[in-house]
């Protein structure tokens, strides 16, 4: 498995964070509120300790009773305006943060729904989860924890700084005589975890890469007895992943206490220069220096918070980098057609057609065929011949390189994407289900197919009694991958899936080569129904179920060597009658 790199991001990629802003425009006015209450809050957290002064120096060494209780209950409003205020605060930037990544992931998702198979042949879906889910995730920390924060802690720290300096310059002085110290040692341990932070991004999305590989194929892992070399293998993939966890551990075990340190030493400055003062009666109160103390703490906390605001950031604009990079990609069909036929005729036509997978080695060479209204064509062939492939160029899954293919006269670039493959049946060799019922798997979310279509539609392919046996019919639910149906019955489902549609052109990729011979025999006596006034494309191993075809196209390396009916191939003595004396034979034996 393939790991992943990523770049550290900029902390001043204003074009990210710019293109990020742009989903929070809908909701300006909530977040306009967040950034005034930063504001507001910024400005009212230093008032505690002035009060404190004014209440030691003051009222206490005056002996003011009124004074004091004045003072008191001054402090306990604006504790409980405070915690009003950072409740509001709090909520708003959780809400704005989900709500933007709310939609972002929609947007994402609608994205990969476009993509071309291509993308998704080459790319590991445990990277993608990666993307929709934990970077996704880590943008909300952007607006509850990063710009707004950080906006926050810097007033923060200049409304404490002119707080200082207003009361008395040398004291302020001493307070912050530590302060360089604490800014070097803030900025190594902001770059030192930037670069953990990356290292622990790219751990976990190989982790679920890896993982959501080897779940989907733990029947493969079980067959072959390689649950010990498999195992072995995560544990080194997750023993990265807690390396790059306990270095960012042991950065943060490091930073703390240093500044901790640091601010201790500030405190222990300002008591013995501010106790001096009051001893040598210099105009210094206790009040003072306890403020002063409140202070220090209180400009401390969002320096060393800075820290955690900035890789904040650093990682919203990486994972930022990632999702766009996904959303810029275009490999999507472009679907630049807007004819929408009230039905096909279908009529199938393939001119020239030359396809690759990659631009290197084709798989398809100058196919040229042609389908009429309510044939019957199939395509046989070894494997990897191209016949696969010959179905998927139809339904648009992949651009073809050169040539055209044309249904009903009309190059299917021009159709409507969805109107193509509505007009489309396919059932497909691999069978796959959703965790959902038989209903929700056959309709597919389409509401406008009603139970009687659908059991209109499993009668005729044999479907019918099996799916009312089962507890719930219509609403057996089929667990993931259809784990509690049989292959034969998977089958039959997916047969019933393309038949709702009524699609004029039916295709069938291996329809029958997974059943038992009682499920074929269904299959079978279905066709010729189904196959009534529709063009019928069957793609099959088993040359005794294609033998009543119109047409018979003999692939082989991605050319088409021979086309005729059964009878004719077999008289020609080639490709097809080869197939056919190695199949035949296989059965006698």
């Amino acid at each position: 498995m393939e790991k992943e790199a990523t770049k550290s991001g900029n902390i001043v990629d204003f074009r990210v964070l710019k293109r990020l802003f742009q989903y929070a425009k809908p909701y300006k006015k909530q977040f306009y509120l967040l950034v005034f209450l930063t504001v507001f809050l910024a400005v009212l957290v230093p008032v505690r300790p002035e009060l404190v002064r004014r209440a030691i120096d003051g009222s206490v060494a005056e002996g003011d009773i009124n004074g004091l209780t004045f003072l008191v209950i001054l402090m306990i409003v604006h504790l409980i305006v405070l915690a009003i205020v950072q409740y509001v605060h709090t909520y708003l930037a959780g809400w704005v943060g989900q709500t933007v990544i709310k939609d972002i992931r929609v947007k994402l998702y609608e994205h990969l729904l476009k993509l071309r198979l291509r993308f998704f042949d080459k790319t590991p879906i445990g990277r993608l989860v990666t993307r929709n889910v934990s970077d996704i995730e880590t943008l909300s920390n952007v607006f509850s924890e990063g710009i707004a924060a950080l906006i926050g802690d810097l007033l923060q720290l200049l409304v404490i700084m002119g707080w200082m300096f207003y009361m008395d310059w040398k004291l302020a002085l001493i307070s912050l005589s530590t302060l360089p110290l604490l800014i070097f040692s803030t900025y190594v341990f902001k770059e030192k975890i930037k670069v953990t932070f990356n290292d622990v991004r790219n751990a976990v999305s190989n982790l679920n890469s890896f993982v959501q590989e080897h779940v989907t194929g733990m029947n493969i892992v079980q067959i072959f007895n390689a649950e010990k070399r498999e195992s072995e293998k995560f544990q080194d993939i997750n023993k990265e992943h807690r390396k790059a966890h306990i270095k960012s551990v042991l950065y943060y075990s490091i930073y703390f206490p240093v500044a901790e340190l640091i601010q201790a030493i500030a405190i222990g400055m300002l008591v013995w220069y501010g106790a001096r003062g009051i001893l040598n009666d210099a105009g210094q109160g206790p009040g003072l220096i306890i403020s002063f103390i409140m202070f220090i703490q209180m400009f401390f906390r969002p320096i060393r918070m800075i820290a955690d605001r900035f890789n904040t950031l650093q990682m919203g604009i990486v994972s930022s980098n990632r999702i766009f990079d996904l959303l810029d990609s275009e490999e999507h069909i472009v679907n630049e057609g807007s004819y929408k036929p009230e039905e096909f005729n279908g009529n199938v036509k393939f001119d020239k057609v030359w396809f690759a997978y990659n631009e290197e080695e084709y798989v398809l060479k100058d196919i040229s065929f042609e389908v009429k209204k309510g044939e019957t064509v199939a395509f046989v062939g070894a494997t990897g011949a191209g016949k696969s492939s010959v179905i998927n160029l139809l339904s648009r899954f992949y651009e073809i390189n050169q040539g055209a293919i044309e249904i009903d006269g009309t190059d299917i670039k021009e159709y409507d994407l969805g109107a193509l493959r509505e007009g489309i049946g396919v059932v497909l060799q691999d069978v796959f289900l959703f965790s959902d019922t038989i209903k929700a798997n056959i309709t597919l979310g389409n509401t406008e197919i009603s139970d009687e279509k659908i059991m209109h539609a499993a009668e005729m392919v044999g479907a019918k009694k099996f799916i009312e046996r089962l507890p719930g019919g219509l609403d057996y639910n089929v667990m993931e991958r259809g784990a509690t149906l049989s292959v034969g019955q998977r089958q039959l489902i997916s047969f019933v899936r393309a038949m709702v549609y009524d699609p004029k052109i039916i295709v069938l990729d291996e329809a029958t080569s997974s059943v038992d011979s009682e499920t074929e025999m269904l299959i079978q006596n279905a066709i010729g129904a189904l196959m009534q006034g529709r063009t019928a494309i069957v793609i099959a191993h088993r040359l005794s179920t294609i033998q009543g075809a119109d047409k018979i196209i003999v692939l082989d390396k991605g050319e088409i060597k021979e086309t005729g009916r059964h009878q004719e191939l077999l008289d020609k003595n080639g490709f097809y009658a080869n197939l056919y004396q190695m199949q035949y034979k296989e059965v006698v034996d």
